[in-house]
């Protein structure tokens, strides 16, 4: 199988990669079933053209990082694989959650501090408010760039693990 993929260094919110495979979709997601009764290192589990990689739940912190494998059929012989690392989806779903609160009630805010200022009235609460969500928004961009930057060895470990069974 081919493995010319390495997780890069430069980590972006939800690192992808794909690589071509030379067996059929179906040989590479058979790799995948059973591994939970022959090691306990790693979660797996399967949906369709799907594979989800996991640590145990007794490994996982709040940031730790799961791999989803997507395997296509090429052809008889030909799959291509893509992967896609992220947190776990309750973690995603709360984070951006919190990124759409936050960028609603600057513009809500925004919108009422210009209201009044053209009508010569107080705006100073309003503006305070806007002026504290950027101070939100970095501040949930940094706990994300700290969560990503806890979860590299996790990935490393994932994608390492994929490549092995890929090879086996």
């Amino acid at each position: 199988m081919n493995n010319h993929m390495a997780v890069p260094n430069d980590i972006v919110l939800r690192p992808r990669f794909k690589m071509e495979l030379e067996h059929n979709n179906q040989t590479v997601l058979k790799l995948f079933e059973g591994l939970n009764k022959t090691q306990k290192e790693f979660v797996v589990s399967r949906v369709n053209d799907h594979v989800f990689i996991r640590l145990p739940k007794h490994k996982q912190t709040f940031w730790t990082p799961e791999l989803h494998l997507e395997i296509n059929e090429i052809d008889e012989t030909k799959s291509l694989l893509y992967g896609l690392f992220g947190p776990k989806p309750s973690v995603w779903t709360m984070f951006l959650f919190f990124h759409f609160i936050v960028a609603g009630l600057f513009f809500a805010f925004g919108i009422w501090a210009y209201s009044n200022w053209s009508l010569n009235t107080d705006y100073l609460m309003q503006m305070i408010v806007v002026v504290l969500m950027v101070f939100i928004w970095f501040a949930l961009y940094f706990a994300g760039r700290l969560g990503r930057a806890s979860g590299k060895s996790d990935m490393q470990h994932l994608y390492n693990f994929m490549v092995k069974i890929l090879n086996d």
